[in-house]
């Protein structure tokens, strides 16, 4: 859409139209930017697309490479409530730490989740002499039901994995062609990996009641004709029982999807909330090393400080 009404009015509904009896997918941008020297992607949130089912954050990270002398990825202390992280893991190694006392490396084609609920902290930084670092990182919102269940912390080494057509798929959540993925959810969510090493077609099976989205990782990614570039979001909607995808050599996709949240949810810093209140109350708790938030003594580093809230709390 080229108008600034046509955007909103896409924005807020999880219905992309049919032209021709085909259904057509939405262009969304991600914002760009070097974090640490590592290049970052955004795809969610985006001022055309908020959320799709719960989820309401992703951040394609790399592919980055490190020299020798170079620390990599090293995130100090900061909080979350509200959400689960998801980290799926493609090249290199992460250590991951949090208040819980876990100490836990992702590798790739392992996902790891926490999930925050009422408070946790962590922090995330390269293993020594990793010289790599590409991954997917998103949020998944807890619905307004289960916003203060307690923190945990999960770590998933093993999920389903096949080949359809040429292409990898390997189920990260939720379910998908038969399979069913070991991961903890709050709301029917699922997402899907798919690599494509010599160039593929492949029809998926869909939900109508789903809301879905993918995003190439590596290479284009084209779409019933369409084509949307590397780290391009394409939003498909709901009421789509299938689509139909084309991967070049080398090409890697994530589809995420969910029952729509029907909840507003708002998101600020590190937090996800269900009220201003909610979030300023975690803000005041993690500048008073609250309890709530614990610590994290084994990294050696400042805590993050959080930016001044955008209201008056």
């Amino acid at each position: 859409m080229s108008s600034l009404v046509n955007d909103r009015e896409l924005a807020s509904s999880l219905d992309c139209p049919i032209v021709d009896g085909q259904h057509q997918a939405q262009h969304v941008a991600p914002h760009s930017a070097e974090v640490g020297g590592i290049p970052v992607n955004r795809a969610l949130p985006r001022r055309q697309r908020r959320l799709i089912g719960a989820w309401c954050f992703l951040d394609h990270i790399g592919p980055a490479g490190f020299a020798a002398d170079d620390p990599g990825l090293r995130v100090g202390p900061h909080p979350h409530i509200g959400l689960q992280t998801f980290t799926w893991m493609l090249e290199g190694e992460i250590l991951h730490r949090d208040s819980l006392g876990t100490a836990q490396v992702i590798r790739p084609g392992q996902v790891n989740l926490m999930t925050a609920g009422r408070g946790i902290s962590h922090t995330e930084e390269s293993l020594s002499g990793e010289a790599t670092l590409h991954a997917a990182q998103l949020w998944i919102a807890l619905p307004e039901a289960d916003r203060r269940t307690d923190p945990r912390f999960d770590h998933y080494p093993r999920l389903p994995r096949w080949q359809e057509e040429g292409v990898e798929l390997t189920l990260l959540v939720g379910e998908f062609a038969g399979r069913s993925a070991p991961t903890l959810t709050f709301s029917p969510l699922v997402a899907l990996d798919l690599a494509s090493p010599r160039g593929s077609q492949l029809r998926l099976a869909l939900r109508g009641d789903f809301e879905y989205g993918l995003v190439a990782l590596e290479g284009d990614l084209e779409i019933e004709g369409d084509t949307f570039i590397t780290h391009e979001l394409a939003y498909l909607g709901r009421g789509r029982d299938e689509v139909t995808l084309a991967l070049p050599a080398g090409g890697r996709v994530l589809l995420v999807g969910g029952e729509p949240l029907g909840e507003e949810i708002l998101m600020w810093w590190n937090f996800v909330g269900h009220s201003k209140a909610e979030i300023s109350e975690a803000q005041r708790d993690w500048e008073a090393e609250s309890p709530r938030f614990g610590s994290i003594p084994e990294f050696d580093g400042p805590r993050l400080t959080p930016p001044p809230l955008p209201w008056k709390a």
